[in-house]
């Protein structure tokens, strides 16, 4: 029972991974606001901090201008005390008479020191009310300090870092957890193709008896029906062992892989449904590998059966795109889907039944685009009208060899 809670907590965190997401993503927002919030709080204590400063300074310097007396102290301990804080000091005619803390360049000539001193006081101008000194006929100008300046950024630089690393970090997780799933999707399938071969082989050999003993006359029809399902279960193997390793593509007839995929299912599904093949020329070829391309329109097919719930209409309709692609476009009368859908019916675990593991388009989408390097999509959906989904295979090996081995699987 902890078992099954665990495997259902699971697959549910898989299925709602978008939601998840959001609230990671809302939850960053709030962290990284209130950091904001919180360094702008220390911002605006030191701003007033700074201000009382130079108010300070302000008093000592008109102090200083009217008396002589305990001036080496002001000058020493308050005057020259401010090592932080640009200042500039200006005459009733704006002309500078003193400043403070204000960078020049090692080389500047007294002419580059003037316009320094000029662009500094635009700039206090912009910031703060000078402070007036009126028994000496002063005005003092000043702006933040450079550390003032650097914590009011110092967050959106903290986290501009954090989410770079962020991206960078999710970015090589992904990787590794993709890695990782094709392992254990590889060796899972390489081990069930394994476990099926015995009793497989056993079947055969079985079929092959019932065919030479005396029961064969009245029970060949479920003889051969039965031949069939073995054939089927052969295939299914080889479908396996072609995903657990590095599958062949070759030069196939697309109107009759396609053609021997429907005749399997026909007796298979309702009698309800019907089934159609339309074609450019029955002779046009692909880069395929036929075991696996035989399962994409086979679960897709199945998929639409489902949707239709056992009674409507599949058609196949396959088209050439020049010469560089293979159209195919299948067609089904079913429930249809919204707009938003389109690409979430390919994630692991998406099903719309409540007893479908959500793998069927998945594994559709991984042998078109990662084993032929093909293209697979939603083309058109109408609620209550039905839903087409278009494949794209390669016509030629040259094009094939080059998407797989690119790896671009736009679409």
């Amino acid at each position: 029972m902890k078992k099954k809670f665990q495997d259902l907590t699971s697959l549910e965190f898989y299925t709602n991974k978008k939601q998840v997401k959001w609230i990671v993503v809302a939850a960053s927002i709030i962290i990284g606001a209130g950091s904001i919030w919180y360094t702008n709080s220390l911002v605006e204590e030191l701003r007033e901090r700074e201000r009382r400063q130079i108010e300070l300074l302000s008093s000592a310097l008109e102090y200083a201008a009217t008396t002589m007396e305990n001036l080496t102290f002001i000058n020493q301990e308050i005057i020259q005390q401010n090592y932080s804080i640009p200042i500039i000091m200006v005459d009733d005619s704006e002309n500078p008479i003193e400043f403070r803390n204000i960078i020049f360049r090692n080389d500047a000539t007294a002419e580059d020191s003037a316009k320094t001193l000029t662009k500094e006081l635009a700039t206090m101008r912009a910031e703060y009310e000078p402070i007036l000194l009126p028994e000496a006929d002063i005005l003092v100008y000043y702006r933040n300090s450079e550390l003032l300046i650097n914590l009011k950024y110092y967050p959106y630089v903290q986290l501009g870092i954090i989410l770079i690393f962020g991206a960078f970090a999710y970015a090589l997780f992904n990787q590794s957890k993709i890695a990782e799933q094709n392992r254990v999707w590889a060796g899972l399938t390489k081990e069930t193709a394994h476990q099926l071969g015995t009793p497989i082989a056993s079947l055969m050999a079985w079929i092959d008896y019932l065919r030479n003993s005396p029961v064969w006359d009245e029970n060949k029809e479920i003889i051969l029906e039965m031949d069939k399902d073995v054939v089927k279960l052969r295939m299914v193997t080889e479908r396996f062992s072609s995903i657990g390793s590095k599958p062949v593509i070759q030069t196939g007839n697309v109107y009759e892989t396609i053609e021997d995929t429907i005749n399997y299912l026909r007796p298979r599904i309702s009698t309800k449904v019907e089934m159609n093949i339309y074609a450019d020329s029955k002779d046009l070829e692909a880069m395929m590998n036929k075991p696996l391309f035989e399962w994409v329109i086979e679960n897709i097919c199945k998929n639409a059966v489902d949707a239709m719930k056992g009674k409507g209409k599949i058609d196949i309709e396959i088209l050439q795109d020049s010469d560089k692609f293979v159209i195919i476009d299948i067609t089904d009368t079913g429930k249809g889907m919204e707009k938003n859908m389109y690409r979430r019916v390919f994630n692991p675990g998406f099903s719309t039944r409540q007893r479908g593991w959500g793998l069927g388009l998945t594994l559709a989408k991984r042998i078109v685009e990662g084993y032929h390097g093909g293209k697979i999509f939603v083309k058109h959906s109408e609620v209550g009208k039905g839903t087409t989904f278009r494949i794209l295979l390669h016509g030629s090996q040259e094009g094939a060899s080059q998407f797989i081995t690119e790896g671009i699987l736009e679409y």
